[in-house]
């Protein structure tokens, strides 16, 4: 045992290197392939589906670019010379009864003995499509046996009924590792388990040692069934206790209440209001001046859909802290937001943000911004402002994290789509507060979460939710534009944008590429076979050039993209939100650079370009930029993708759903769980294996009740080690750090 009271890591065989139990050269393609080093890694690597045995796998269920391993019969192999340069192309057609995909092989015609018709064998590869069919071009394969089972691969592969299919990738195949972990569960014995016995047997579920055996060899679909129900418990179990512990460590530290007793700040921001506070509105304000006035830090989610009013309600709570003698700071992503933050709150505040100003309020407070790309003498006035308390209100960027900004009384840090900033950044800036203390701490959204996400991400924060609209917003319709199907609509399209611009308005073009010097870096191509073109995503720089001189020449366009230096950028967006200067601009043509927080009340009118590279959340929030004052607005959703596709069908849901959450349960329902949670589907660990949160809602539900009564009696799992140990490898493990940063 370690000093800790946890079970060292040599200890065990789940944490055995499997360089020591594999041979090398296996052990090292399991690790730099799909990260797995140890027995545990490899006994979590789970099938991603299973074959029956005697039936063939329905090809017509994969989508272009999925890595895959099927069982199929082949029909008929055939080599001709390529069209295009020197050589054969060898061209195999598998098939599951019903449908059919191609096998190629570029020069490789000796395959032919390999690949006979009528004998079933396991094919792993990409996913691409070829003048309209499915191909795997040059797939790993083994063929399987037309009697009994005669060598290792039939032994391992039929001694059940189910055939484990593993996620797998280039360099390294389903039954190689099937192989390998058919070596590593003779020798595992019985496992310590995290889950204790009372919560087993509370829930019927089977031990660690089962669980494996029966997730990795299932005997029956019954079998299978025990063990997947048992390891998504366990892991919705084991994140919920973590997520228990963190909100006991937060409910533990020390705030300074932050209850005025009046508060004149707050009610002459209300009087200047020029719209009525909706109901949720004021419901959510007053949940966080209860969170300001405990001896604990406030940990607060506040998420809305787009135009739903966060930041008025954030501004009230900043307002009430500066009321009770502290300061509030706004951590916003990007310069280009810190600076739409500090010119939102200004305007709103008006005098009240000019104390000690000719016309200035003197019940008001001063407003600072802070960014890494002020000019000196702004920067130290701000800084003199922020130290002196001077500024009750401080915006920035990660600025506001360097060692030399010194605040006077750090009360609540707001940070504005926390999901871009790190727990390490958030800390330093907790950091900042009073000795002994922490800072309160409010988290702002615009995307919304679905409710499992919630309880699953940020369990261990309130979270406030506002799904009212503020009145007077007119809204936003949403078209999809094709123009191969459609050519008199795509110039339409153009026709449409000249006519808002003539009546006064402002129109984006948003383009999933910045184009130019890093264009191969970054274009982003589409499934494509050896002889075929790839295709590129439209970019700014080529998007901006070819309308300037051709639709909407004469109009005024201008671009703007991460690769701008910051005062491009926010001269950009002076230029693109003031009607009136000489220098406006018309059209905007950028990146999702403005997909959160830009307001800009006369843009009307959003093109995005190659709409079908975006999800669902992030189509959302860039629609969201326009239709924000009492002007309604319009976006077009330009694609190729072809009816029925997959993108297609994520482009219909949001032209026909205005409705952020409504969209964000759609977007859960289409997206694979590790897109939800921001990890890479590469093949590599995650933190989320089997757990579901769109369909599991109700076993995260009692996990989460266990986990708190677990918690409660057992703070810090003294008496539950291998639960602590596992509790511990959740919060090293890479995938940890994001559910953090989440």
């Amino acid at each position: 045992m370690s000093s800790a009271g946890l079970p060292d890591p040599g200890e065990g065989i789940l944490n055995r290197r499997l360089s020591g139990l594999l041979g090398g050269k296996t052990a090292d393609a399991l690790r730099t392939k799909l990260g797995l080093s140890t027995v545990e890694d490899l006994l979590r690597h789970y099938p991603r589906r299973y074959a029956e045995r005697g039936e063939l796998t329905a090809l017509g269920d994969f989508d272009e670019g999925e890595q895959v391993t099927v069982l199929g019969v082949v029909v008929k192999v055939e080599t001709r010379p390529m069209r295009q340069r020197r050589g054969t192309i060898l061209e195999a057609t598998i098939s599951d009864g019903v449908e059919d995909m191609r096998l190629t092989f570029f020069n490789q015609k000796w395959r032919e003995k390999q690949l006979t018709p009528g004998r079933r064998g396991l094919f792993g590869g990409q996913v691409s499509r070829y003048r309209g069919r499915l191909q795997l071009a040059h797939p790993e394969f083994e063929m399987l046996p037309d009697g009994a089972p005669e060598d290792d691969l039939a032994a391992l592969e039929f001694a059940g009924a189910l055939i484990p299919i593993y996620p797998a990738v280039r360099g390294i195949t389903s039954w190689q590792i099937s192989q390998a972990i058919d070596l590593v569960l003779a020798q595992i014995g019985d496992l310590p388990d995290p889950l204790p016995v009372d919560v087993r047997s509370e829930h019927g579920l089977v031990g660690l040692t089962d669980a494996l055996w029966g997730i990795h060899r299932p005997s029956s679909r019954e079998a299978l069934d025990a063990a997947v129900d048992r390891l998504r418990f366990e892991e919705a179990f084991v994140l919920q206790v973590l997520l228990a512990q963190r909100r006991a460590e937060t409910r533990a530290l020390t705030a300074t209440r932050r209850a005025p007793e009046t508060s004149p700040l707050v009610d002459a921001f209300d009087a200047r209001l020029p719209f009525t506070l909706t109901d949720g509105q004021m419901a959510v304000s007053e949940q966080i001046a209860d969170d300001l006035a405990a001896g604990h830090p406030m940990h607060r989610l506040l998420q809305g859909d787009v135009g739903s009013g966060k930041t008025v309600v954030a501004l009230r709570a900043m307002l009430r802290v500066v009321d009770a003698g502290g300061q509030a700071a706004l951590l916003a992503p990007t310069e280009v937001l810190a600076a739409q933050h500090h010119r939102s709150v200004t305007g709103m505040l008006g005098p009240l943000a000019e104390q000690g100003l000719l016309g200035g309020s003197e019940i008001g407070t001063r407003v600072a911004l802070l960014t890494g790309s002020q000019r000196t003498a702004d920067r130290r006035r701000a800084l003199l402002e922020v130290t002196t308390g001077e500024a009750g209100i401080v915006v920035g960027t990660h600025a506001l994290l360097q060692e030399h900004v010194e605040f006077d009384d750090l009360a609540l840090v707001v940070v504005d789509e926390q999901h871009r900033f790190g727990v390490e950044q958030r800390a330093a800036l907790a950091e900042k507060s009073r000795a002994g203390t922490r800072p309160h701490v409010l988290v702002m959204t615009a995307t919304p979460i679905p409710r499992t996400v919630a309880m699953t991400i940020f369990g261990d924060v309130d979270v406030s939710t506002l799904e009212e609209v503020p009145s007077g917003r007119a809204g936003v319709t949403t078209h999809i534009v094709v123009p191969s199907e459609r050519p008199a609509l795509a110039d339409r399209t153009w026709q449409r944008v000249r006519e808002e611009v003539e009546e006064g308005h402002r129109v984006f073009v948003v383009c999933p590429r910045i184009g130019g010097a890093d264009a191969d870096e970054e274009q982003a191509l589409l499934p494509n076979d050896a002889e075929d073109e790839p295709q590129r995503a439209a970019a700014v720089l080529d998007v901006a050039r070819t309308l300037a001189d051709g639709p909407l020449a004469g109009l005024r366009v201008g671009i703007l993209h991460g690769r701008m230096s910051p005062e491009e950028k926010d001269d950009a967006m002076r230029r693109f939100a003031d009607v009136s200067a000489p220098d406006g601009l018309d059209v905007l043509v950028s990146t999702t650079v403005i997909e959160v927080g830009v307001d800009v009340p006369d843009a009307t009118m959003m093109v995005i370009m190659d709409a079908d590279r975006f999800g669902i959340s992030q189509l959302h929030q860039l629609r969201g930029r326009v239709g924000r004052g009492s002007l309604p607005g319009l976006c077009l959703l330009v694609t190729e993708a072809p009816q029925g596709s997959p993108a297609r069908e994520r482009l219909a849901a949001v032209a026909s759903t205005t409705g952020g959450f409504r969209l964000s349960d759609m977007d859960l329902e289409l997206r694979r769980e590790g897109d939800v949670l921001g990890s890479s589907q590469s093949g590599h660990r995650r933190t989320l294996r089997l757990l579901e949160v769109a369909q599991h809602e109700d076993v995260i539900h009692a996990a989460r009740h266990d986990a708190h009564e677990l918690v409660e009696r057992d703070p810090a799992l003294a008496d539950h080690p291998v639960l602590a140990a596992a509790v511990l490898a959740l919060v090293q493990d890479d995938q940890a750090e994001y559910l953090e940063k989440a």
